[in-house]
């Protein structure tokens, strides 16, 4: 896959990897600086195991979508949960990066409530995607999951050691899609952050990237070079994201950039297609593309390790 380099002060420093190990999952971990990636296959890989903080991030669920790409999103949501059960250690959390429905009704929202009633982390931390705010500009989404976050659903949590923070940027979106945090939320972030030491691992989710993965179909965030600015003074930051459906890694400094694969169906590769949208692909071959993200950190150290699972 071709990079793509856009000078919008974000990408110029850093590089993009897309991962090609479609089936197998992929490891990383960070080693003197350094972004290291391993094919799960791999013989001998790491050991992440002994972390002492570990959650799964989930993304893109689409609930009511049934189209050929995947008519079954029920299916495949459960078959991740699945997947989450049968990790050998139960995860504290999950984080679910966005889409949870597909057109931000009721009835999908239950669907995946009920579908996740079932993992065994019973912890769930929510930040909305575009197609959860589609109505009544996301007030049913945060009567739902955001009764004690700020402003339009952004909030912040501390757990051993790490600095969790949920940012919105699915609303009042730019010209092609573009995601837009706002003023309001770069100050609420200035402050939530005044308090830590630059020793605090942060992990940062939201939906659409904090990073141009390809602004030509609208993926990545207009003023995301603000917040990342706010957060560059801190050791290690891991930034977890959806919407494009698909696995691609970025680092840049003390900064980590990850995309999860969607529970729905895939999208195309950027450029690889005239627009984005749901991707079709052989029946049997469907379960290969999607997938859960798998996420420890040991205290002590200054990386986060990121195993992409797909649901085959």
């Amino acid at each position: 896959m071709s990079n793509h380099e856009h000078d919008d002060g974000i990408d110029r420093r850093g590089f993009l990897t897309c991962m090609a190990w479609a089936g197998t999952g992929a490891f990383f971990i960070m080693d003197g600086g350094v972004l290291k990636s391993y094919s799960l296959s791999t013989p001998k890989l790491p050991d992440a195991s002994a972390g002492t903080l570990h959650f799964v991030q989930i993304s893109d669920s689409h609930m009511g979508f049934n189209k050929a790409a995947n008519p079954d999103v029920v299916g495949t949501l459960q078959a991740a949960v699945e997947r989450i059960n049968a990790l050998p250690s139960v995860p504290e959390f999950m984080l679910h990066t966005g889409d949870i429905s597909h057109l931000s009704k009721p009835e999908e929202f239950d669907a995946v409530d009920q579908i996740l009633q079932s993992a065994r982390p019973k912890g769930v931390f929510f930040v909305p995607g575009e197609h959860d705010v589609l109505e009544d500009e996301g007030k049913l989404y945060l009567e739902r999951y955001g009764k004690s976050a700020k402003g339009a659903g952004w909030y912040s949590f501390d757990t051993k050691g790490v600095h969790f923070i949920g940012l919105v940027n699915v609303l009042n979106l730019k010209a092609g899609g573009l995601g837009t945090l706002g003023a309001e939320q770069l100050a609420w972030l200035q402050d939530d952050i005044s308090h830590l030491k630059h020793s605090t691992p942060i992990v940062v989710f939201a939906h659409i990237p904090l990073w141009s993965v390809y602004p030509e179909w609208g993926w990545g965030t207009d003023d995301a070079a603000q917040a990342l600015g706010l957060l560059k003074k801190f050791g290690s930051v891991t930034v977890l994201n959806g919407h494009i459906h698909q696995t691609m890694q970025k680092v840049e400094g003390n900064v980590t950039f990850h995309t999860a694969a969607s529970t729905a169906f895939p999208q195309p590769q950027p450029g690889a297609a005239d627009s984005p949208g749901p991707m079709k692909v052989p029946a049997d071959r469907l379960r290969s593309v999607l997938g859960i993200t798998d996420v420890t950190y040991r205290r002590g150290t200054h990386a986060l390790g990121i195993i992409d699972s797909p649901l085959a």
